[in-house]
C-alpha cells in the first residue's frame, strides 16, 4: 500500500491508502500540434494512433508504488513524466508520477504496454486548492542517465497540459458519469506525458521533479528500472 507525506498550509501528515481506480490519461496536451507530434513520435516506434483524444487507460491499482527500484522485462522500457491527481476523502491532492511503459510491447497495444510496468510516484502530495490559482506556472522536469551522462529528458510548464477540470470531466464522461462533478474518491489520475527531448528511448534511471516557483517548493523522486532476464 503506497504511503505519502501530505504537505499543506494546515500542516504535514502521512497517509497510506489503496486506490480503487488507477487511470492513465493519454494525448492530453493543450497544443494539438504537440499532441500530433507525440502521436507521430510513437508512430515511428510502430505504435498505432489513438481512437480519440484524450484517452483514459484503466490500470491495475496494485501497479502504483513509491519504490526506488522497479523490476521490468528486458531493456526496452522508459518513464513518462506526469502530474497526478489523487482524490481522497478530504479533497483533491496533487502528486508526481511516471507512467513507466514497455516500449517493445507498445506496438502490440498501448494498454498492454502500460499494464506491464509499475507506476512510481514521488512520496509527497500537495493540496490542489493551494496551487489551483497558479497551476499553469508549475513546471515538470525529468532527467535520464544515458551513456553515463545525466541528460534532460522532459521539461514543460503545466500550461502545456489540459487543465485538471477538463481531464476530470473527460474521465467522468468515459465511465458514464455526468461531466460536471469531482474525481471519484480513491481515484488516481495520471494527467498525460510530456514530449521527450530527443525522442522516446529506453533508460534505466529516471529522475523527476514537479516545481512550484510561486510557493518555492518541489516534489521529487528518482528510481531505477531493473531489467529481469527474458528466458525463452
Amino acid at each position: 500500500m503506497p504511503s505519502f507525506e501530505r504537505q499543506s498550509t494546515r500542516g504535514t501528515d502521512r497517509i497510506a491508502f489503496e486506490p480503487e481506480a488507477l487511470i492513465m490519461a493519454g494525448w492530453t496536451g493543450r497544443d494539438r500540434a504537440a499532441v500530433q507530434q507525440h502521436i507521430d513520435e510513437l508512430g515511428a516506434l510502430g505504435v498505432p494512433p489513438p481512437s480519440c483524444t484524450p484517452l483514459f487507460y484503466r490500470m491495475d491499482p496494485a501497479l502504483l508504488c513509491t519504490a526506488a527500484t522497479i523490476d521490468v522485462l528486458g531493456e526496452s522500457t522508459s518513464g513518462e513524466l506526469e502530474t497526478v491527481l489523487v482524490a481522497l476523502a478530504d479533497g483533491l491532492w496533487v502528486g508526481l508520477g511516471s507512467d513507466h511503459t514497455d516500449r517493445a510491447m507498445e506496438a502490440h497495444g498501448v494498454a498492454i504496454s502500460k499494464q506491464l510496468c509499475r507506476k512510481p510516484m514521488a512520496p509527497g502530495l500537495w493540496r490542489f486548492d493551494e496551487i489551483a490559482g497558479h497551476w499553469d506556472d508549475l513546471v515538470l522536469r525529468a532527467h535520464i542517465v544515458e551513456d553515463g551522462q545525466r541528460r534532460l529528458y522532459m521539461e514543460a510548464a503545466l500550461a502545456t497540459v489540459r487543465p485538471p477540470e477538463d481531464l476530470i470531466s473527460g474521465y467522468r464522461t468515459s465511465i458514464g458519469l455526468p461531466a460536471a462533478g469531482e474525481l471519484p474518491a480513491l481515484t488516481v489520475l495520471f494527467m498525460g506525458a510530456l514530449n521527450a527531448i530527443g525522442g522516446i528511448r529506453p533508460a534505466r534511471h529516471f529522475a523527476m521533479v514537479l516545481e512550484d516557483p510561486v510557493l518555492g517548493r518541489e516534489l521529487a523522486h528518482a528510481y531505477e528500472a531493473r531489467p529481469l532476464a527474458l528466458i525463452a
